[in-house]
């Protein structure tokens, strides 16, 4: 079974870019599903299921940080993959804050950003683009040539070697080029045991349990405060 995952900013075309992808496999028999998760609410998973017709589960991490809650459940998602028999099995994150990556050594990564985000974009999202075998740029069409190079030179700072596949979500432009990509990689045999590409946030702290009050009184566990003043002036 090949799995792949997909990152990316909110509303960035990770859904579209999937959907596309699913619809040019099964145009060849390959079958897909999809596993989604996400913070408070989605329907993709009735996208998927609807109008592609392809199993799709969803996970909602409600109260729990959704990356935490993400890598604890890869067994079952590995293991639901299987139980379908699917040939390809995409696991489709939510708009994470990006201090990490929900990228899987040994597992393709996709992270999907879009020309919109503005050219500083790139060096915010952190781990989740800099350690992505692909890089998938999305709505170039709204923006001048000038700007999708700038943009995809600012790319190419934080992530030196994925490969960038612009395209557009709503023809579906960059999906054959995807696709080639998909088929030269391997299946993956298993993921118990696989490690993440980067650490995790460090908890716990008060708030990650359910304080809700604001003041030094209520805060303990792991707290990490401000600098008010410069380096130079702490000295």
């Amino acid at each position: 079974m090949k799995i792949i995952t997909v990152a990316g900013t909110p509303c960035a075309g990770k859904t579209s870019v999937i959907a596309h992808l699913v619809r040019l496999f099964k145009s060849e028999g390959v079958e897909a599903a999809v596993a989604k998760f996400d913070a408070l609410a989605t329907g993709d998973d009735a996208f998927y299921r609807k109008e592609l017709g392809i199993p799709a589960i969803k996970g909602l991490s409600d109260y729990v940080c959704p990356d935490h809650y993400y890598v604890s459940n890869l067994e079952e998602v590995y293991a639901w993959g299987k139980e379908l028999k699917t040939d390809l099995l995409f696991i489709e994150t939510a708009g994470l804050c990006f201090r990490c990556a929900p990228h899987i050594e040994g597992v393709p990564a996709i992270t999907v950003i879009d020309n919109l985000g503005g050219v500083d974009a790139p060096e915010k999202m952190g781990p989740a683009l800099s350690l992505a075998d692909v890089i998938v740029v999305t709505k170039s069409d709204m923006v001048s040539q000038a700007e999708k190079e700038v943009f995809r030179y600012k790319v190419r700072l934080v992530n030196s070697t994925a490969a960038i596949v612009q395209f557009n979500g709503l023809t579906g432009t960059g999906a054959v080029m995807l696709k080639r990509l998909f088929e030269a990689w391997q299946d993956v045999a298993g993921i118990s045991e696989a490690a993440l590409r980067y650490s995790m946030p460090a908890s716990i702290c008060s708030y990650c349990t359910g304080e809700m009050r604001i003041g030094k009184p209520y805060q303990s566990g792991n707290v990490k405060k401000i600098q008010l003043r410069p380096e130079s002036e702490r000295t």
